[in-house]
């Protein structure tokens, strides 16, 4: 695995030379190209004046902020360069908090974080210990590319992962969402409800995390390439039931499917104790 940074992890007088790798994989994506319609050819991207239509260099091209419908105001790069802040190779730790202080809607992109040589194995060896036992996350702030990123560092099995944070201030209120109306819930409702959860509750790691569109695109691909006919599946819209008799057929539903388990891997045993018989017949 190739990193994308170098530098240091530093909180109060203690510093850990760490490595900074991607953890999403960008190859489970599918990308297009544009073609024209006629002869298949590869449409460039062309940069034009939307009023003249003329096409324009780099050279030609500013930047300006709309701070009123149809007003710029003309930013230059001497102007961008005097916000530009030093990059200082650091990932400064600012404090260590509780996991549940952070809210979800401030997560952004993952990395991993490595040891950068044997020397800095210990060291960084023990601030993943240290987070593990006392169940904090370290938030700080990183200088990449020219802007200042706020970051939180976690534990994650054997090592340490980085998440780029959002700002508080992006994140809007969900309070702006139409239609949440304060609905006390029906008694009887709640407890099925409860019933039908607690039925359904698995081990995350029990769940098929799979990106079955990827697979579904891929396959249409490799039928075009190979010449096949492309089969397409519809799924039909559910269809809407009143919540009582919904939340009394989910849980008989499962009910029944923790008995179908035991009854296929009975049958397999059945199966698997009449070939060693026939074996042994034989």
């Amino acid at each position: 695995m190739r990193s994308i940074w170098k530098g240091h992890i530093q909180f109060s007088l203690v510093t850990i030379p760490v490595r900074i790798y991607n953890a999403i994989d960008t190859g489970q994506s599918i990308s297009f190209n544009l073609l024209t319609k006629d002869g298949h050819n590869p449409v460039g991207y062309e940069k034009k004046d939307k009023v003249t239509g003329k096409v324009l260099r780099g050279e030609d091209i500013t930047k300006g902020y709309e701070y009123e419908p149809g007003q710029f105001v003309i930013i230059e790069q001497e102007d961008l360069d005097k916000v530009k802040l030093k990059s200082t190779k650091v990932i400064e730790i600012e404090g260590f908090v509780q996991s549940e202080e952070v809210h979800p809607t401030l997560f952004e992109s993952p990395y991993f974080i490595g040891p950068d040589g044997d020397v800095a194995a210990k060291t960084y060896g023990l601030l993943c210990n240290t987070l593990k036992e006392s169940g904090k996350m370290g938030i700080g702030k990183v200088v990449l590319r020219d802007r200042e990123t706020p970051i939180l560092i976690s534990p994650h099995e054997r090592g340490m992962l980085m998440y780029r944070l959002r700002y508080p201030s992006e994140v809007k209120s969900i309070n702006e969402v139409p239609s949440l109306l304060e609905v006390k819930a029906d008694k009887e409702q709640l407890k099925l409800a409860k019933m039908l959860v607690d039925s359904m509750s698995v081990k995350f790691s029990q769940l098929e995390m799979k990106d079955h569109y990827y697979d579904a695109l891929k396959a249409i691909i490799d039928a075009k390439i190979a010449g096949k006919e492309v089969v397409s599946v519809t799924v039909e819209e559910p269809k809407v039931i009143d919540i009582m008799t919904a939340l009394k057929k989910s849980i008989e539903q499962a009910k029944q499917k923790p008995m179908e388990k035991a009854k296929g891997s009975s049958e397999k045993e059945d199966n698997a104790t009449l070939k060693v018989s026939r074996r042994k017949a034989s």
